[in-house]
């Protein structure tokens, strides 16, 4: 599959975007269609314009959990949209689930020039110069070390940085969290109903750190356990 089409592969709700990408409801749909306070219309921080699509591909997605590692800053996202705008004219449709931006030299050197064009709040900031070097800000290095890419594309993803064995994959499980094509859902669910993790464990060819794993990433999803 071309990497442009794996970027457009539709597979997720609004919902599965807050749940995975550990946001408020609501957020992944205000980011994405737009939304509107006050009587003024707030155009799509990861999209060109609302698409009234129930949808959300698999390069939203990769963007989405990229801005979830903003959450907790007290800038509104909003802010982000003009400098995304121009990352698109230098790196193309989804420049956020591309490695350029993050891994390339030459990539990060467009992204500071974007950054102070349009004048990024430092907090939301991708590059930043530490010690003379431009680096990663601490938020975009997370976000880099959970990602896998091949062929500058976003192929996969651990959304959780405690549970690395838990992939999301589009061409996998529906893209949903999974531990070698077993949804991390369904090990939690027979978990809960008996099944002891040696059991699970021997039943699908795992071992007992990756059913660990699964049962842990389903608790932080629910919002049993902090994420990290």
């Amino acid at each position: 599959m071309p990497p442009h089409s794996l970027l457009d592969r539709a597979i997720y709700s609004y919902g599965d975007v807050d749940r995975l990408a550990g946001l408020h409801a609501g957020t992944a749909l205000r980011w994405l269609e737009g939304y509107e306070r006050k009587g003024r219309f707030y155009e799509p921080v990861l999209r060109e314009e609302p698409t009234g699509s129930d949808a959300v591909t698999w390069g939203e997605m990769v963007e989405a959990r990229m801005l979830a590692e903003f959450r907790d800053r007290r800038i509104p996202m909003v802010r982000m949209r003009p400098a995304i705008e121009k990352l698109r004219q230098q790196f193309g449709r989804y420049p956020l689930a591309r490695a350029r931006p993050f891994l390339d030299v030459e990539g990060r050197e467009l992204v500071q020039v974007v950054q102070q064009e349009v004048g990024l709040d430092r907090g939301l900031q991708l590059v930043v110069v530490r010690s003379g070097q431009l680096t990663l800000s601490l938020a975009a290095q997370r976000f880099s070390s959970i990602v896998h890419y091949e062929d500058n594309v976003a192929q996969s993803l651990s959304p959780q940085l405690r549970t690395p064995d838990v992939l999301m994959d589009p061409l996998r499980s529906f893209g949903q969290p999974a531990v070698r094509s077993v949804r991390t859902e369904s090990l939690a669910e027979d978990y809960r109903a008996g099944t002891s993790r040696e059991d699970l464990a021997e039943l699908y060819d795992l071992s007992p750190e990756q059913i660990d794993q699964a049962i842990r990433f389903e608790l932080i999803s629910a919002g049993s356990l902090r994420a990290a």
